[in-house]
């Protein structure tokens, strides 16, 4: 039985390797806010011992996992989102609990993106060079981005804006995505942090002045945009800014 071209075994095949990338992301979210190694003999002599699953975090990445296969069939996307997505769902958990990103956890984003870079320009021998410079400004604008509104935010507001973890994350994103979709990230992180956050003052579960972590919604708007395609996203957000008067069919 194929599902898209690939043999069901094969999804049962990532579907478990999904499963125990998703316990070793718990195991990830206790040592990297602690600055503390994750490959290290304490995994087999503390973790592995005292095994407990984390079913949420096994469920998410395996689901994600099926649709990465389902989505890019098998292909080096496929291989470098099956690393990525790890990575992402750590940040979101480790931001949303304790409001930072681990700068290991950032660092390795960045060095996988660099390697996959490298790897795509090398393979794409007639678009390496476009392929090569799309990720570049990918890293350029989605921090560049990030971090002018920290510094006109901290200006404006006397405070920190936003963190430059943020700034981090989202310049080692666009190493994984291109200039044009880090900005997609970019405008669906504000929109899900402006709809998010109205909806918490109304039922007044923080106050204004509140710190509301962002890297969450950067998360999320990756996720979306590794599995939605990029012309129907940007039909989406336009026709959203210009209150549905963008008329222009879908590419």
């Amino acid at each position: 039985m194929y599902i898209n071209d690939i043999h069901i075994l094969i999804y049962v095949l990532i579907g478990i390797v999904g499963l125990i990338v998703g316990q070793f992301i718990d195991w990830c979210n206790k040592r990297l806010p602690e600055y503390k190694k994750v490959l290290s003999k304490e995994f087999f002599t503390e973790y592995i011992k005292h095994f407990k699953p984390n079913y949420l975090l096994m469920v998410i990445t395996s689901i994600c996992y099926l649709g990465l296969v389902y989505t890019f069939n098998i292909s080096i996307d496929l291989f470098k989102y099956m690393i990525l997505v790890p990575m992402l769902i750590s940040a979101f958990y480790i931001d949303l609990k304790l409001q930072i990103i681990p700068n290991r956890l950032t660092l390795t984003i960045f060095e996988t993106g660099l390697i996959f870079t490298f790897l795509n320009a090398a393979l794409n021998l007639n678009l390496g060079i476009t392929v090569f410079t799309n990720n570049i400004l990918g890293m350029l604008v989605g921090g560049g981005i990030f971090l002018l509104i920290t510094v006109i935010g901290g200006i404006i507001a006397g405070k920190e804006a936003m963190g430059f973890g943020d700034v981090k994350l989202m310049g080692a994103l666009g190493l994984f995505l291109g200039w044009e979709k880090i900005i997609i990230v970019s405008v669906m992180s504000f929109l899900l942090a402006a709809i998010i956050s109205i909806i918490i003052l109304i039922f007044r579960k923080k106050q204004f002045d509140d710190y509301i972590p962002f890297g969450p919604f950067i998360v999320i708007s990756t996720l979306i945009t590794i599995f939605v395609p990029y012309g129907l996203l940007e039909f989406i957000l336009l026709k959203i800014f210009t209150l549905g008067m963008y008329n222009k069919s879908i590419n």
